[in-house]
């Protein structure tokens, strides 16, 4: 019986016995996400160039929300391929097996309740084709929340499309791109492995892993969209039980090893620095966006405070500290 979250890297096998390789494998993790999974299915197969260029296929993990092989074949209509595991693994686990079972050369991990905008393979195509050697190709991306609101685009990372300068200094200092906007070439997990360690941040883990052996190509189009904040999301349960925190904090040691000696020291510093006053950040617009979160907020800023203390962070607590105490004084009507 393997541990649900490996200690090191898993093995992910070369592919063999297969003639023709299409150019991507569109592997879909799911557990628990049926009321999402429709909506990532769509997406995928409106931009669907065939069984020659992508290997589409979801790996669902035990889910008990419903009958995700009846959803796949009503949205896939034979076109997608449908695996469950024997038993819940975990998503860790589960990931391990989406990227053995796929076969094509670059792998869009695409968890079962992200999305991509129309265009985004073809990008990714672009960018694999114009810029040999990369490791992944990504593109920007932005959030959609619990009430299909999305956000704007994240923030460029290059104004054209082209090489991420220093990317490996970048992606370590903060968490700056989401799964559904990164596509890897199969050879790389191949030689590195797969996602290990922590369960929270194992792909800020992966990220900064293969950038300090690979360069990373990179498109401004915002075209993935990254679903956060329902119940089932992997980050909102790490958050209610602390998870989080001490994952992240074992990803910082961690990718010590990955990056040049000298700039090690401050990398961690900035790293820790940059999660707190993200953190602090969040814990006030949370509470600001729903009172009744309060918990998840105060937690939030806990949290913050154990990474980094500084200015920005303390701004932003106090701010959440202020808006607390006024909830409970009402104006006196006349």
């Amino acid at each position: 019986m393997h541990e649900r979250i490996p200690k090191a890297p898993p093995e992910i096998l070369p592919v063999t016995k297969i003639a023709h390789r299409p150019l991507f494998s569109v592997m879909i993790p799911s557990y628990n996400c049926i009321k999402y999974l429709k909506y990532t299915l769509e997406s995928v197969l409106a931009q669907d160039p065939g069984r020659d260029m992508m290997q589409i296929e979801v790996i669902d993990d035990c889910s008990t929300d419903g009958d995700v092989a009846a959803l796949v074949n009503q949205v896939g209509k034979g076109r997608v391929s449908f695996f469950k595991q024997p038993e819940n693994r975990g998503s860790l686990r589960n990931f391990e097996t989406c990227l053995n079972r796929s076969y094509g050369l670059y792998i869009h991990l695409l968890h079962g309740d992200d999305l991509v905008k129309q265009g985004f393979y073809e990008e990714i195509k672009n960018l694999v084709d114009k810029y040999a050697g990369i490791g992944s190709a990504i593109t920007n991306f932005n959030w959609i929340d619990e009430n299909e609101v999305e956000s704007p685009p994240s923030l460029n990372l290059l104004p054209t499309p082209g090489i991420l300068n220093n990317w490996l200094q970048r992606i370590a200092s903060r968490q700056m791109v989401q799964p559904p906007a990164v596509v890897v070439k199969r050879e790389v997990y191949e030689k590195l492995g797969g996602f290990f360690a922590v369960h929270y941040g194992e792909d800020w883990e992966m990220w900064i892993r293969i950038a300090s052996k690979y360069k990373v190509a990179y498109s401004p189009k915002c075209l993935a969209t990254y679903r956060g904040g329902h119940n089932s999301n992997i980050s909102t349960r790490s958050i209610l039980s602390g998870e989080n925190f001490r994952d992240l904090s074992n990803v910082i040691d961690i990718v010590q090893n990955y990056l040049p000696i000298a700039e090690r020291k401050k990398l961690k510093h900035l790293a820790k620095k940059n999660f707190s006053i993200s953190y602090s950040k969040s814990s006030y617009k949370l509470y600001k966006k729903h009172h009744a979160n309060k918990s998840i907020a105060f937690l939030l800023a806990s949290g913050a405070l154990k990474f980094n203390i500084n200015i920005r962070s303390a701004y932003w607590i106090s701010r959440l500290f202020l808006a607390y105490c006024g909830s409970f004084f009402k104006p006196i009507s006349k």
